[in-house]
């Protein structure tokens, strides 16, 4: 289960599942223009990052969470 806690894991699996759509998808599409279809690409692509940040952002917080926690009782 670690594995899929890994925010690169997790973050290249939806990466490569939204290039599969799009690369199966837009050509079918001919009720966008191509700047659309660009523009929907560019908004997954920072959808990705911005996740991948806060993800990595909260492992990290949980660490700290837990190393705390670890602190504190071996101190009691």
């Amino acid at each position: 289960m670690r594995f899929i806690k890994n925010p690169n894991v997790t973050v290249a699996i939806l990466a490569v599942y939204t290039a599969i759509m799009y690369i199966y998808l837009f050509p079918q599409n001919t009720e966008m223009s191509n700047a659309e279809k660009w523009a929907t690409v560019g908004a997954s692509a920072v959808i990705l990052v911005v996740l991948w940040f806060l993800l990595r952002r909260r492992n990290k917080l949980r660490k700290e969470r837990e190393e705390d926690i670890r602190n504190n009782t071996s101190q009691k």
